[in-house]
Parts: structure tokens; sequence; C-alpha cells
């Protein structure tokens, strides 16, 4: 496995993970604390993490939640983030958990940059 695939695999399963193994420290913390509040937030709202489902907005659901990577398959073995739709916090969960995973994929991106040496 090259440095840069370790990297994006690590950056995919651990928010923060990919730029730890490149030894951006600093980075690791920040962005491992950022996905983790969104992902938290969003569950205490009582957003749904999403599995499969048919259409393309219920791919785009999947896509962006399974972007968090373990949190994300954790508590979905777990049974934590079934969402609740008649909570107030339902759509403002969703939207967090969401955005914890759209972040997660730039970081991954991130991480292909700097591997790269396209990136200082």
């Amino acid at each position: 496995m090259t440095t840069t695939t370790a990297a994006c695999f690590a950056a995919w399963l651990i928010p923060g993970a990919g730029h730890f193994y490149l030894k951006r420290r600093k980075r690791a913390a920040v962005f491992f604390t950022a996905v983790s509040i969104l992902f938290i937030v969003g569950i205490a709202l009582d957003g749904k993490l999403f599995g499969l489902e048919a259409g393309f907005f219920g791919l785009l659901r999947f896509v962006a939640d399974l972007a968090i990577g373990l949190p994300y398959i954790l508590a979905k073995l777990a049974g934590i983030g079934q969402g609740d739709i008649r909570s107030f916090g339902y759509e403002y969960g969703n939207t967090f958990l969401y955005t914890g995973g759209l972040i997660n994929m730039l970081l991954v991106l991130d991480c292909f940059d700097i591997a790269q040496g396209r990136k200082s």
C-alpha cells in the first residue's frame, strides 16, 4: 500500500487520521475535533444516518453519511442514529451529519494533495 493510499484510507476511516499519518499533528487534531463535533451534534439532534435507499437523493444521503467513516459504521452497528422525524431537530441533525461527511471528503482530498507533494 502506497503512502498516498494509506493516508487517504486513514483519512476516510477516522477523520484527521490521514493528516496524523502524514505528520500534520495539529491539523489532525483540529479536523478530528471538528468532524466529531458535527457527528455528535447531528446524532444529539435526532438526525438519521441513512443507509442505501432507492433514488438519486437516497444515494446522495448515503454517500454523505458514509463519508464520515468509522463513526458512521460503529453507530449503524450500535443502532444509533435512527432519527426521529417528529423531533424539532431532525432536519438540523441530518444537516450536521451530511456536513460532517462532506467535510471529511474534502479532508481526504487534502491528504491526497499533501501525500502527492502538491501541497506543503
